[in-house]
């Protein structure tokens, strides 16, 4: 029961984190830390329960993906011109994630570089909606491949752990002159095929701890980050239309000093 409880939070703690930006990362490990579910286990778990938050985006916007066939012909992101944006933005995080992950995982996996990624990304947030550039894209089918491969360069600083890959697209988008709004639905979209071949490439890597014995626990924790993943994503937007990113900001550096007291 305990194994199934604490699969039941960190299901709920992934949904609500990986697509607004907080950094999920973080929020994991200071739930593991509590519930004292760390090691080589609770990060295959946390790999499954991240592809139940990603499978809750493809359904969510399950119409904007099928329209990528290559047969759709619509003008915007649809059809292959949408597959391309995909590629521009996905292709800068593949190439220094490949080349960089045993340096990562290594190095950089550790309570204090999160809580550092988490910090400096809550300062970032407030100096760049004090200073908003003036918005030039409204519309995820109004972007081209300019702010695409743009936004896949600011999606690279989410290899440092606690960044948080939401975060590092919303602002990258908004710091080129994208909407706020549409900056995030275009983070979505683009977390789809990075985040599927992170999850594959780890999940490869840490397939030596799956076990039979695990199924239970591991599928509680992929239809509890897959719901409440659901719900953020369609809560957050709505949010969005109202208010900035301000109080992601304050939160992040909180659960910066957070962490950073628990560990000293």
């Amino acid at each position: 029961m305990t194994e199934w409880l604490n699969s039941f939070i960190l299901g709920v703690v992934e949904g609500l984190t990986e697509f607004i930006p907080v950094s999920s990362t973080g929020h994991l490990i200071l739930a593991g830390h509590l519930l004292g579910y760390e090691g080589e286990k609770a990060s295959t778990f946390e790999i499954v329960i991240q592809l139940g938050a990603i499978l809750a985006v493809v359904f969510l916007y399950k119409e904007r993906f099928y329209g990528l066939h290559p047969f759709n012909k619509e003008k915007g992101f649809a059809g292959t011109n949408g597959l391309a944006l995909l590629f521009l933005t996905t292709l800068p995080a593949l190439v220094f994630g490949a080349a960089a992950h045993g340096f990562i995982k290594s190095h950089l996996f550790n309570s204090k570089t999160v809580a550092l990624g988490l910090g400096v990304g809550g300062v970032a947030i407030l100096l760049i909606e004090r200073f908003l550039p003036k918005v030039k894209k409204r519309g995820v089918d109004s972007l081209g491949w300019r702010e695409a491969l743009s936004i896949g360069f600011f999606q690279c600083l989410a290899l440092w752990p606690g960044v948080s890959r939401s975060g590092a697209t919303i602002l990258g988008g908004m710091v080129i002159g994208v909407e706020r709004k549409t900056a995030a639905e275009y983070s979505f979209l683009a977390a789809v095929p990075v985040m599927f071949a992170a999850t594959a490439y780890d999940l490869y890597k840490s397939r030596s701890f799956l076990e039979a014995s695990d199924l239970t626990t591991f599928s509680i924790g992929f239809v509890v980050s897959f719901i409440t993943a659901w719900f953020t994503v369609k809560g957050f937007i709505r949010l969005l239309g109202r208010y900035t990113l301000d109080g992601f900001g304050w939160y992040r550096i909180a659960v910066a000093l957070l962490i950073l007291w628990l560990i000293r």
